[in-house]
């Protein structure tokens, strides 16, 4: 077959795969649009082969529609190569080590959270920075599931990233020891007379068990008010979110999953309730997923109030749709809102309590001390005092 015979089968193979991908998404609802848009692109196929002065890379150049697709539904579509497919598919990682780096996109990828005492965040790593690069290789077409795994790799091997802070002109070059992460996703402590403290790293399906044996053992020492810091706390299913959030409301609606089909209302049950204290919540731009689920079920059921910053907004389930080619696109299929029906992917969850973060460059020391910590317990106390 020549190269332009290869051609014009994608050409006229690619808005196909195109709209089958773009129809099971959008519905029966937006077909005739896409058949519009499709035919606009098969314009561009035909223009882009008869004048385009250079020979083409017909597997880049579709690679490259099929990545600009996702691109416009939200951060955490993706179009995956068939290699990548494979590795999902069977989950097989590059190694079982990691830097420890939650990732979405944003035009590069995009850190969302640091995983506590990984690598990543001894290095200082803050949700909101950008790779430009791993180990040379740039992010711009880079989707997060790709970017995860060339973090991956052997314990006590090393990985270059070429970093973005806020408006910094120039990138920081940093290196990254891999190490394997350990299991403690919860610890607790008590922080001030009569609140207690607990850190929660991950949502696990163990979580809820977890968080009742620390409640009790914190209770048992003098803690009658509570702070759970899910500060930079991205990892876990989402629905373990809503379990967890279970422990704490006895009567309401949880959180509603909406897919194409329509919507679904998530409530509590008779036996759920069974922590009353009162709690409040630390957020910021790197609580997202099962976090912002838990988050949104104890806000909007009056149960904790968010002291922080705006979270990041990713509570979509995404699947996988293959291709004739092998390759694939991971679309967000389910969505879950707040008990109030309200969005949160991609907006996020505003706290009820601002309290700024200080900018600081790579390299530099954080400032002392912990001010949204410090405001939470203010506000604990002044709860108690009312």
């Amino acid at each position: 077959m020549t190269v332009r015979t290869r051609f014009w089968v994608l050409a006229v193979s690619a808005p196909l795969i195109l709209y089958a991908v773009v129809g099971a998404y959008l519905g029966a609802q937006g077909r005739d649009d896409a058949y519009q848009h499709l035919r606009i692109f098969d314009d561009v196929v035909s223009h882009v082969m008869n004048s385009y002065v250079e020979e083409v890379d017909l597997e880049e150049a579709m690679r490259g529609a099929m990545r600009g697709l996702s691109d416009s539904l939200d951060s955490d579509s993706a179009f995956l190569t068939p290699e990548l497919v494979t590795a999902l598919e069977t989950g097989e990682r590059a190694g079982p080590a990691d830097v420890g780096i939650e990732l979405t996109r944003q035009y590069y990828l995009r850190v969302v959270s640091a995983r506590d005492g990984s690598p990543a965040a001894r290095a200082g790593l803050r949700p909101g920075d950008y790779i430009r690069a791993i180990d040379g290789r740039a992010t711009r077409a880079m989707s997060a599931y790709e970017g995860a795994r060339l973090l991956e790799g052997t314990e006590g091997s090393s990985v270059e990233l070429l970093m973005i802070r806020g408006n910094a002109a120039e990138p920081h070059e940093l290196t990254l020891v891999r190490q394997v992460g350990d299991d403690n996703v919860l610890s607790s402590r008590i922080a001030a007379s009569g609140i207690g403290y607990m850190r929660v790293a991950e949502f696990t399906g163990d979580l809820p068990a977890q968080l009742t044996e620390a409640f009790a053992s914190l209770e048992g020492r003098g803690a009658s008010r509570f702070v759970l810091d899910l500060r930079g706390t991205a990892v876990g299913d989402l629905d373990f979110g809503i379990a967890a959030a279970r422990l704490f409301v006895d009567d309401g609606v949880l959180a509603v999953r909406e897919t194409k089909a329509g919507q679904e209302t998530i409530v509590a049950t008779p036996a759920d309730g069974s922590i009353t204290a009162p709690v409040d919540l630390l957020v910021d731009q790197g609580t997202a997923g099962a976090a912002e689920l838990f988050a949104a079920a104890l806000a909007d059921n009056d149960r904790a109030e968010l002291v922080g910053q705006r979270t990041l907004g990713r509570t979509a389930r995404q699947t996988l749709v293959k291709l004739p080619d092998g390759s694939g696109m991971l679309i967000s299929s389910v969505r879950y809102l707040s008990p109030s029906s309200e969005g949160i992917h991609e907006r996020g969850l505003a706290p009820d309590i601002a309290v700024r973060q200080p900018d600081f460059e790579f390299g530099a020391a954080p400032p002392a001390g912990d001010a949204t910590l410090d405001r939470a317990l203010e506000h604990l106390a002044e709860r108690a005092a009312a």
